[in-house]
C-alpha cells in the first residue's frame, strides 16, 4: 500500500547539521516528501539560521519549523556565529561542532512533546549525539551524510585499512609522482596521502578533526538506516558494496536538488544575473560558471590568481563571489563587463547551471555542487580543498569522465593555484570536449531515477514506510514495558 494512501501520514523531524551545504538538500527532501504526500515534517534549526531555511521551504508552508536557541559563548565559536560559513578554520570549527552539541536538551524536549508523535528523526551525521536522544525517546533514527556513495566507501575503506599509516606526506615514486595506496576492494582506486589526510586540513587540526570523524562514523553506524544524495545508476558499485559490507543499510534518495520547486520566472522576480545570461544565450556565447564554495576561507591573493586567470582565458563568466567584500584586482571587472560578470550575493546554482548558456562549472567539488552539474548536463573543472572533494574529483575525472582537474603548484591541496592554471583548465573545459556527452547522458539517468517508479522514487517511499512501521512497533513495545512497570 502507498503511503500517500494511508489516513494518518508518518511525522518526520529533520535536523540538519548548521551550514547551507548541509541544509539545503534536506529542504529538498522536505519539498519531496510533502509532493509526494509521504509524511508531514518538522525541521529544527536555530534562530540564526530559520530566515534562511523558510526561504527555502516556501511553498511548503504546512511544515512546521521549531527554532532551538543557539548557545551563547562558547569558546572558540565567534559571537553570533550559528552556521559555520562564519567560521575560519578548523579548530573554529570543530569548537563549533561541540557548540551545536549544547542543543541537544532542547532537541529531547521538542521531540518529546512532538504532536503527533515523532515517526522517524532523520538527523545529520555531524550530529552525532541525537543518536542518543532518539533511543531515549524510542524513536527511530536514520543518518544523513551529505557525501557521494563513492567518499563515503573510500572513507570506510580508509580507516578499515589505516591506509594514511601507509602513506607519508612528500613521498614520491620512482618518476617523481605522489606514492600511492591501492584501495584492496577497488584495485583500480589508487589515493595519495592528499586524498587521505588533506581532508582534515593543517597539520595542527587533523588529531581534532579524525576524533570528529570517528564519532560521525560511530553515528552512521549506530543508526537504522544512512540517507545519500546519490542515485543507482551514478554510483550503483558503491552503493552496493556499501549495504553489503558495511552499513547500516543506505538509501540513495537523491539526486534532491530535482525536487527543489523552481524559482519564480516573472520579470519582477527575476534576478539580474538571469537575464545577462538570457542575454549571452540571445547571441550563442557559452558561458562557464564559477563558484568555490561557502565553507573555505580562500586567501584573497588565490581569488586575484583566478581573476587573472579568467581574464586570460578570454572566455565569457559568471562567478559567484565569496566573501562579498574581497578585492579581486584594481580594474579587473571594468576589464572584463563585456564577457564577465561578478555576482556577490546569494545565487539559485541550480537555476544558473540549468541555464542553456552555461557550459561548464569550475567548482570546489562539492557533492551538492557536483550533484547539481551533473543534472544540468554541465561538465566541471574541479577543484577539491576540503572534506570529501578530493574523493568527489577523484570519481567525476577518473570515472565518470565529465569533469578535468585542476592542479595546484606544489601538488597540495594548499598549494596555490595559478593564473596560469585557471587560464589553462578553463580553455581546456570551455573549448575542448571534457565530458559534454557524458554529462547529458548522466543528466537523463538523473530525471529517471526521481521520476515516478525510478530508483530514488521507489527509495524514498520503502524508506519511509520500513522505519517509520520499525518505529510504530517499538514504542508500543516501550509502552508495553511501561505498563509493567511496579
Amino acid at each position: 500500500m502507498a503511503l500517500a494512501a494511508l489516513s494518518v501520514l508518518p511525522h518526520v523531524a529533520i535536523f540538519p547539521f548548521m551550514a547551507k551545504g548541509h541544509t539545503i538538500p534536506l529542504i529538498q527532501l522536505v519539498h519531496h516528501l510533502r509532493r509526494r504526500r509521504l509524511a508531514t515534517v518538522t525541521f529544527f534549526t536555530t534562530p540564526g539560521n530559520a530566515a534562511f531555511v523558510r526561504d527555502g521551504l516556501s511553498g511548503a508552508d504546512d511544515m512546521a519549523v521549531v527554532e532551538l536557541a543557539f548557545p551563547a559563548d562558547v569558546p572558540g565559536v565567534p559571537a553570533g556565529v550559528e552556521s559555520a560559513e562564519g567560521l575560519t578554520s578548523m579548530a573554529s570549527f570543530v569548537a563549533f561542532t561541540g557548540a551545536v552539541s549544547l542543543l541537544q536538551p532542547q532537541l529531547e524536549a521538542c521531540l518529546a512533546a512532538m504532536e503527533p508523535p515523532a515517526s522517524l528523526l532523520v538527523a545529520d551525521a555531524f550530529l552525532y549525539w541525537a543518536n542518543a536522544s532518539a533511543a531515549r525517546l524510542g524513536v527511530p533514527k536514520v543518518s544523513f551524510f551529505g557525501m557521494s556513495a563513492f567518499a563515503q566507501v573510500m572513507r570506510e575503506l580508509r580507516n578499515r585499512h589505516d591506509a594514511c599509516a601507509v602513506l607519508r606526506p612528500g613521498d614520491v615514486d620512482g618518476d617523481g609522482n605522489p606514492t600511492t595506496f591501492t584501495v584492496p576492494e577497488f584495485p583500480h582506486m589508487k589515493l595519495t596521502f592528499e586524498d587521505l589526510m588533506a581532508p582534515f586540513g593543517d597539520p595542527s587540526s587533523i588529531a581534532p578533526m579524525v576524533e570528529l570523524d570517528g564519532k560521525l562514523g560511530k553515528a552512521i553506524e549506530e543508526s537504522r538506516g544512512l540517507i545519500i544524495n546519490t542515485f543507482h545508476a551514478l554510483e550503483s558499485p558503491y552503493i552496493e558494496f556499501w549495504n553489503k559490507s558495511c552499513g547500516p543499510k543506505a538509501w540513495a534518495v537523491g539526486p534532491l536538488c530535482l525536487s527543489q520547486p523552481a524559482s519564480a520566472s516573472d520579470d519582477a522576480a527575476r534576478p539580474p544575473w538571469m537575464a545577462w545570461l538570457d542575454e549571452k544565450a540571445a547571441t550563442g556565447r557559452a558561458v562557464l560558471y564559477v563558484a568555490l564554495g561557502t565553507l573555505a576561507a580562500i586567501p584573497e591573493a588565490q581569488l586575484k590568481e583566478v581573476a587573472d586567470g579568467l581574464e586570460r582565458a578570454e572566455v565569457d563568466f559568471i562567478w559567484a563571489v565569496r566573501p562579498e567584500n574581497i578585492d579581486l584586482g584594481e580594474g579587473f571587472e571594468d576589464r572584463t563587463k563585456n564577457r564577465g560578470l561578478v555576482v556577490r550575493e546569494w545565487v539559485d546554482q541550480p537555476g544558473i547551471l540549468r541555464h542553456k548558456s552555461v557550459k561548464g562549472f569550475l567548482s570546489h567539488c562539492g557533492w551538492n555542487s557536483v550533484l547539481e552539474s551533473v543534472t544540468a548536463g554541465v561538465p566541471l573543472a574541479v577543484w577539491p580543498m576540503q572534506a570529501d572533494q578530493p574523493f568527489n574529483a577523484r570519481f567525476v575525472v577518473e570515472e565518470l569522465k565529465i569533469a578535468v582537474r585542476v592542479q595546484t603548484s606544489d601538488g597540495t591541496m594548499r598549494g596555490l593555484v595559478t593564473s596560469k592554471e585557471v587560464s589553462k583548465v578553463v580553455r581546456e573545459l570551455m573549448l575542448g570536449e571534457v565530458g559534454a556527452e557524458a554529462a547529458k547522458s548522466i543528466a537523463e539517468l538523473a530525471k529517471e531515477a526521481v521520476s515516478e517508479g525510478g530508483s530514488s522514487w521507489r527509495a524514498v517511499e520503502e524508506m519511509i514506510r520500513e522505519l517509520t512501521c520499525a518505529g510504530k512497533m517499538t514504542r508500543q513495545t516501550r509502552g508495553r514495558q511501561d505498563v509493567q512497570l511496579p
